[in-house]
């Protein structure tokens, strides 16, 4: 089911289903920012990813000796979530630990996503809660589609020298980088830019990026340690994906601590994260 919110500017809708980001759009000049999603080309829209990002090593890790089935980016986007809040600019989502959830992941935990317009922009935070007896280990990120255009330019804050990682067939991080940015701002979308699926970028100097087209929207990605950016070759949309997280390489680990861009929460403890899309024509 989808909720609403709005506000002079803006309306938005999430679907209950994964508390995915439906709809973006300006109630100035109508226009949709979120990706639609069809089935034929990606049916997803704006995943949330926890408590995992991409892809596990035959989708099994192992914790304290006993191994575990995790299917891709994690279980949040397969379950509703309860609906806390949806009134006026503001919507709040949760989704707590289950029997079925702790038999593919072994805490307890509350996984809070807020939604709230301000202005011409929309603020989504992720907000984690450790309820385990326990240190708990996760990963935490986002996945929205953006409306956009062969030919359009993603631009960063500032001017980048970084390489990109890439995946393999199995969805697993390729141990060797690739050029991408060199003193530069601009990534151009074109035809053949994701055939070889993400751009996985780390060590960004920049805080924010802007997809400038067509549509124009200021993407704040804060200090997120990965950002993803994905689409199906060609395809309409581009996603900007901060993470919290990373897909596995091929080196087997021997427990989930070991896995590269873990997150750790300590009993009682709550991690949050703030991704904000603000619209600018």
């Amino acid at each position: 089911m989808y909720y609403k919110i709005e506000n002079e500017f803006l309306t938005c809708e999430i679907d209950d289903m994964g508390a995915q980001l439906h709809s973006l759009k300006s109630k100035e000049n109508g226009k949709e920012y979120i990706w639609y999603g069809r089935e034929e080309i990606w049916y997803g829209q704006a995943p949330v990813l926890f408590p995992v990002i991409g892809q596990l090593i035959d989708e099994k890790y192992r914790y304290n000796g006993i191994e575990y089935s995790m299917p891709k980016h994690g279980l949040a986007r397969r379950y509703p979530f309860t609906v806390k809040k949806c009134d006026g600019a503001k919507a709040v989502f949760s989704l707590e630990s289950n029997e079925e959830t702790l038999q593919k992941y072994p805490f307890e935990f509350e996984l809070v996503m807020t939604f709230e317009l301000v202005g011409k922009s929309l603020k989504n935070t992720m907000t984690v809660i450790n309820k385990n007896n326990g240190v708990m280990y996760f990963s935490l990120g986002a996945h929205p589609g953006f409306n956009c255009a062969v030919g359009d330019v993603i631009e960063f804050e500032k001017p980048e020298t970084i390489p990109t990682e890439r995946i393999d067939s199995d969805s697993l991080i390729i141990d060797k980088k690739f050029p991408l940015l060199e003193n530069s701002r601009e990534i151009e979308i074109t035809e053949e830019i994701f055939k070889a699926d993400a751009l996985i970028l780390s060590g960004m100097e920049s805080e924010k990026l802007r997809i400038k087209g067509e549509n124009e929207i200021e993407f704040t990605f804060g200090k997120c340690p990965f950002l993803g950016i994905w689409a199906k070759p060609g395809a309409p949309y581009v996603c900007i994906e901060p993470w919290y997280g990373v897909n596995d390489g091929r080196e087997v680990k021997n427990d989930i601590s070991e896995k590269r861009g873990i997150q750790s929460l300590a009993e009682g403890e709550t991690f949050e994260y703030t991704w904000i899309a603000e619209v600018i024509k």
